[in-house]
């Protein structure tokens, strides 16, 4: 296993140079786009942290400023205050009555001018919700990512393997079905779940055509599911010539196993 190293994610993800990051799918993305944020920031990075759809409103050991305006050009401004002193600052617009906490992020034109203004070497997005269950199949709808994004990270959350196909683990559970095949209230196998993440209306819809796409099998703290998630990367490896996933991560926001648990297809 990878010692917690200041940049043990990034490096395993392989992001570098800069530019938007839109994380998607389910099973712990807003706790993989603020380890990633802390990376960036401990290494001197300006990093914005926002979303396209909603997130809760962070708590201050996630991030320590946050700015909440519906104006580009007003958080543009505070921005520059800030980025002074902290390297990282998360930004939405502000609660509305009824959101139970979350904020709602900005559209994907907004995040093209953010990504030209020059303040952030680094703009992570939480481009899709799953009500915080382990694994889910996108509405028509969803993901929302920016069209400017160079990465797309598709989390799935390796808890649901095993699991009956219902609402308790997966989230928009009929879809789920329907592109996979698995009848509903069946076990979640792992051919499924490739399917869900090779299927045009899966996991990755809607992505640039540009952007590289990283699978992220996230929850493997237990021996089971590190198992679990190095058989769904090497399965992804023998199907490479059926998809344009760039690589493959089996971990989790808390760490990040050795370098066999990545997958470079």
């Amino acid at each position: 296993m990878v010692e917690n190293s200041m940049a043990a994610m990034v490096q395993a993800l392989g992001l570098e140079g800069g530019g938007v990051v839109s994380i998607v799918g389910a099973g712990g993305k807003t706790s993989l786009m603020f380890r990633l944020a802390h990376e960036f920031r401990d290494s001197r990075e300006p990093v914005l942290t926002t979303t396209t759809t909603k997130i809760m409103l962070p708590k201050k050991e996630q991030c320590r400023h946050v700015v909440l305006t519906p104006s580009v050009q007003s958080l543009v401004d505070q921005a520059e205050a800030i980025l002074k002193k902290s390297f990282h600052l998360c930004a939405a617009s502000p609660t509305k009555p009824g959101q139970k906490g979350k904020i709602t992020g900005f559209n994907p034109d907004c995040i093209e001018k953010l990504r030209h203004c020059g303040l952030f070497r680094w703009i992570l997005v939480e481009a899709d919700g799953a009500a915080q269950k382990p694994l889910k199949a996108p509405a028509p709808h969803e993901p929302v990512i920016p069209d400017c994004s160079s990465w797309v990270i598709g989390v799935i959350g390796l808890t649901a393997i095993g699991k009956p196909l219902g609402p308790q683990w997966v989230f928009r559970h009929e879809r789920y079905s329907a592109i996979t095949g698995l009848a509903q209230g069946a076990p979640v196998t792992e051919d499924s779940v490739v399917r869900a993440a090779l299927h045009s209306k899966g996991l990755f819809k809607g992505s640039p055509q540009r952007a590289e796409k990283i699978l992220f099998f996230n929850a493997a703290e237990q021996a089971q599911h590190q198992l679990i998630g190095r058989r769904l990367a090497e399965k992804m490896r023998v199907l490479k010539a059926h998809h344009d996933i760039r690589r493959a991560i089996v971990g989790s926001p808390l760490n990040v196993w050795a370098e066999s648990d990545r997958w470079d297809y």
